[in-house]
């Protein structure tokens, strides 16, 4: 049940985000549930390769290079999932921001 509730959190983390940053479309909440499973199966399996081969510019740069990854990535989900869009890098990065400040915030409760 937990799952499922937090599964809730973060589609509607995705929703506000899309109200909040001009570039990100959702077209409806199913969409963003799906956009959901998109975004955990990308940070499963790619984002690990991603950092390792970015360690020497992330450790350069003292992470701030984890936000590039993150807003390529959240370009990637935008790309991938159907009624989910993410218009430009810039959108990206600010909505890459605002869904870890949301994901902090609904791992913390």
């Amino acid at each position: 049940m937990s799952l499922f509730i937090r599964w809730l959190c973060y589609a509607l983390a995705i929703i506000f985000t899309s109200w909040i940053v001009p570039g990100i479309e959702v077209s409806s909440f199913l969409n963003a549930m799906f956009v959901v499973v998109i975004i955990a199966l990308i940070n499963t399996f790619i984002r690990p390769l991603l950092e390792l081969i970015t360690l020497p510019i992330n450790l350069l740069t003292l992470g701030l290079f984890s936000l590039v990854i993150n807003a390529l990535l959240l370009m990637l989900a935008g790309f991938i999932t159907p009624g989910f869009e993410v218009e430009g890098f810039l959108s990206a990065l600010i909505g890459s921001v605002i869904l870890s400040l949301f994901a902090l915030g609904i791992s913390r409760i």
